[in-house]
């Protein structure tokens, strides 16, 4: 098992992870790394997220999966990129075409069974949108057993409650792709605040699991839960299940990869041993 740092999101300094933050520390052990939250410039390895921005343009660490925040230029030319979110994220940091594309979080069903349906719709509003008001009436429409999903809860919990639901309404990504992952039909839309890079990151995944559609709704004050459901379809299951085989492919890669990325601080070993 290769233990070492990986690349803290800017939400871990406020000590609220959303839910694609905590996807990394626990999809990972599941391919033989432990991984360590660092800072980008102490890491060597970057996953789940939109956090490839945090890189300098000299970062010689390893890439599974992360994405870009923004659509802009960000090369990263010493890095050992092995998967990337998607094809705009791919083409902006400048990795290779036959990178391995798609959300590491598209995993998950791989690691955990459906559980039984207990709800027909699940709202999941992102962190910054959980006190939308308007969203959040949406779980008082009759005729609907719904659940609203806290992204804040722990990565096991929030994968096991939106697997549980028959259709999945979300402004967050990872509330996509989780559904996505277990073949539930869902829609996303977004709501103010909007989120840092707009729509970019959902853009960015949708161009390897629906390239050329979208699922998005626009959401008013008036939208109702019908509205939003209509438009709910569920991905494409060859192109999950290809998504999913180069991601474990790649991550076949990483210890090896890991290994070659440089030594890690000495301190690495103090947070082993739970030692200041």
């Amino acid at each position: 098992m290769w233990r070492g740092g990986v690349v803290v999101p800017a939400h871990w300094w406020d000590g609220h992870p959303n839910f694609g933050d905590d996807l990394t520390p626990w999809l990972l052990p599941n391919y033989g790394v432990l991984p360590i939250h660092r800072v980008a410039s102490r890491a060597r390895l970057a996953g789940v997220g939109s956090i490839l921005e945090f890189l300098p343009s000299d970062w010689e660490g390893v890439v599974w999966g992360s994405g870009l925040m923004h659509g802009e230029p960000h090369p990263l030319p010493k890095a050992n990129v092995l998967a990337v979110r998607g094809h705009l994220t791919r083409e902006l940091i400048g990795a290779p075409a036959d990178v391995a594309l798609g959300d590491p979080g598209i995993l998950v069903s791989r690691l955990r069974s459906k559980p039984r349906q207990r709800w027909d719709v699940g709202l999941v509003p992102h962190g910054h949108h959980r006190q939308h008001a308007a969203f959040r009436a949406l779980a008082d429409t009759t005729g609907h057993r719904i659940r609203v999903v806290n992204v804040h809860q722990s990565a096991e919990r929030v994968v096991r409650e939106i697997a549980a639901c028959a259709s999945v309404i979300t402004t967050s990504l990872h509330g996509l792709i989780t559904a996505d992952s277990y073949g539930i039909p869902a829609v996303w839309t977004t709501l103010d605040p909007p989120l840092g890079g707009g729509a970019f990151k959902f853009h960015d995944y949708e161009s390897t699991i629906t390239p050329g559609a979208s699922r998005f709704v626009p959401f008013a004050p008036e939208t109702t839960l019908g509205d939003l459901l209509r438009s709910a379809t569920a991905a494409p299951n060859g192109a999950v299940e290809a998504v999913c085989d180069g991601l474990e492919a790649a991550a076949a890669r990483l210890p090896d990869a890991l290994e070659g990325a440089g030594r890690f601080p000495r301190d690495v070993l103090r947070v082993l041993a739970g030692l200041p």
